[in-house]
């Protein structure tokens, strides 16, 4: 009996470790409500907003940067306030799907996120990402500071001319003003749900596409 309760300890702190280790990619993000919520930036760190189609792989592909602390999904670029995902769907809101990135700008610059989140999507497409289609899947950069706009600017106009080849890179730069957090349930989606076969299929090669491209500065848990 002493054998199998000593087995049946070892089983358990095999799975424990396990599951923690799983967890270790997933954040602890505060929720309110059924919903996410958009903490203020702490001690030296910086935020950008991004929309680059489904947030589910947004915010993988920006989490796995090193010096990002966190991603937070939710909504920008509409009027409505306090939109859901089901706004979004109706899409008379104005609202993309978005991500509020916390980094160290010490670690990683503007121009260097902006830049991955350039690869981290198709930005030469209107209004889509592959097959998903309509305005809230529309890609947006969005600016705090005229900074950050020359910064954008710049260097849309540097990876047309290199990166895509010519290509016209149709994201939008808007002033940021507000983003709102996104349920619970679509944050840390695409760790949560490896298995998906959407996140397998459409979120998965836009990710790797990151890593392929940018794997300096991919974290390198994510490189294993």
């Amino acid at each position: 009996m002493m054998r199998y309760l000593n087995f049946i300890a070892v089983v358990s702190l095999l799975l424990l470790a396990s599951c923690s280790s799983a967890d270790q990619k997933l954040q602890q993000l505060e929720s309110k409500n059924g919903f996410a919520v958009m903490v203020p930036a702490v001690g030296n760190e910086k935020l950008a907003t991004f929309a680059g189609g489904c947030f589910w792989s947004t915010q993988e592909a920006m989490m796995e940067l090193r010096g990002v602390h966190k991603v937070i999904s939710g909504y920008a670029g509409g009027t409505k306030p306090n939109p859901t995902y089901q706004d979004l769907q109706s899409q008379t809101t104005g609202y993309a799907e978005a991500v509020q990135v916390y980094y160290d700008p010490a670690v990683i610059s503007f121009e260097t996120l902006c830049k991955a989140f350039f690869h981290a999507h198709d930005p030469t497409q209107v209004n889509g990402q592959g097959p998903d289609i309509g305005p809230e899947y529309r890609s947006i950069a969005f600016f705090r500071s005229p900074e950050e706009y020359r910064t954008l600017s710049a260097l849309i106009h540097k990876l047309e001319r290199t990166d895509f080849k010519g290509q016209k890179i149709a994201t939008e730069l808007i002033p940021f003003e507000v983003i709102y957090p996104a349920e619970t349930e679509h944050q840390d989606y695409y760790q949560r749900n490896l298995g998906n076969s959407y996140i397998k299929n459409v979120c998965g090669p836009k990710v790797m596409k990151l890593r392929a491209k940018m794997p300096e500065i991919i974290k390198s848990d994510y490189l294993k």
